[in-house]
């Protein structure tokens, strides 16, 4: 495990992420915060670009609890039947729907706690929705998290729990807000798993892997 970057390179490295793109947003199709949910919690072992195909058709007839279930649990398999774990998820999603409109009116909480009470939604999808819908400076560690922070030792951690953390202490503060999106776009992108693209990495000079591709 490379060690963990002081607080001088990591703020160079931000910075860098900052001027390349100051505004980065999520990838996942979405025209609420119920909808934003339902598709983060769909994201789960599938791609953001797979999960907005199936939700496009989806999100235009049941936007809100009510109407998903409404549209009831045929359907809801039916639309996301291209999804991994679809049996699963869309049962998950009628339940969350459920509980939404029996125990919150049909509003989406806006608590961690409460929102990873729901159906289908773990500690990641719920620092996602407070991160996206409430402006919260919570961190999503997903695989490419995990595998920039600990390649780049921007977030280093030998568990998902243990880069979050590191994400909330060593990069400052300024620059929290938008952390995890700069981190998963450019894990998905340029830090890839399988050869990096490290001669188009714009943190190449800062980063601490060792393995560095040509």
């Amino acid at each position: 495990m490379v060690k963990q970057l002081d607080y001088h390179t990591i703020r160079a490295i931000f910075e860098r992420f900052h001027a390349a793109e100051p505004e980065p947003k999520g990838e996942l199709e979405h025209v609420n915060v119920y909808t934003l949910v339902v598709a983060v919690a769909l994201s789960a072992q599938a791609t953001d670009a797979g999960v907005n195909k199936a939700t496009r058709g989806l999100f235009k007839i049941a936007d809100t609890p009510q109407k998903m279930l409404d549209l009831g649990l045929a359907g809801v398999t039916e639309h996301i039947k291209t999804i991994g774990l679809f049996r699963q998820k869309a049962k998950n999603v009628i339940k969350m729907s459920q509980i939404l409109v029996d125990e919150y009116d049909g509003v989406v909480p806006n608590s961690r706690a409460a929102l990873q009470s729901l159906p289908g939604v773990g500690r990641k999808t719920a620092n996602v929705v407070l991160n996206m819908w409430w402006g919260m400076p919570a961190q999503a560690v997903d695989t490419h998290i995990f595998r920039f922070g600990n390649r780049s030792g921007a977030a280093v951690g030998k568990t998902v729990d243990a880069v979050e953390r590191a994400i909330e202490d060593h990069i400052p503060a300024d620059f929290q807000h938008h952390a995890h999106h700069w981190m998963i776009l450019h894990g998905r992108y340029v830090c890839v798993a399988r050869k990096p693209k490290c001669a188009a990495c714009l943190i190449r000079d800062l980063c601490q892997f060792e393995d560095k591709t040509l």
